[in-house]
């Protein structure tokens, strides 16, 4: 097994030799707006995984990775002469999900800063579903009233 360190160099040294390579542009006209994103190198430097996205519709997309994979052999040609290792690792172009992840976690603060407005639009409207102060109070009496109900009530006891 390869120094990860090394991994990781051949992976950044892809990554240019791939990009510059679609920037000098392939004769495939189904090739759209491509930009590699990343590039991850298995441990023993015989596999490159090449992240790319596509800007643009659905059926860009579609096009571009079907003239990436037929691309796949000139790419791998492309960074065989271009690196000083041994052996040339196979390569792999697998779509990335960077801009729909985006759009997903856009679209997700979008629903809770609406939730969150609608809270504040209805705090002002709000009321208690039960009792205004539901905690349990210990009884007050006042003195002065029961003090006139026992007057009253002895007065009334000895008149009959």
């Amino acid at each position: 097994m390869a120094d990860p360190e090394r991994a990781r160099k051949m992976a950044d040294r892809i990554k240019v030799i791939i990009a510059k390579r679609l920037e000098r542009g392939l004769r495939d006209p189904r090739l759209g707006f491509v930009t590699i994103t990343d590039v991850k190198v298995t441990g023993d430097l015989q596999h490159a995984s090449v992240f790319y996205t596509v800007y643009g519709s659905i059926e860009e997309r579609t096009d571009s990775a079907a003239a990436l994979k037929a691309a796949t052999g000139l790419m791998r040609s492309e960074v065989g002469k271009n690196i000083t290792a041994r052996l040339t690792p196979s390569i792999e172009f697998i779509a990335d999900g960077i801009p729909e992840n985006a759009a997903l976690i856009d679209d997700l603060l979008r629903e809770a800063h609406d939730r969150d407005s609608a809270t504040e639009d209805s705090k002002g409207t709000a009321t208690y579903a039960g009792d205004a102060d539901p905690y349990k109070k210990p009884r007050e009496y006042d003195l002065d009233d029961d003090s006139d109900d026992d007057e009253s009530d002895a007065a009334s006891s000895a008149k009959h």
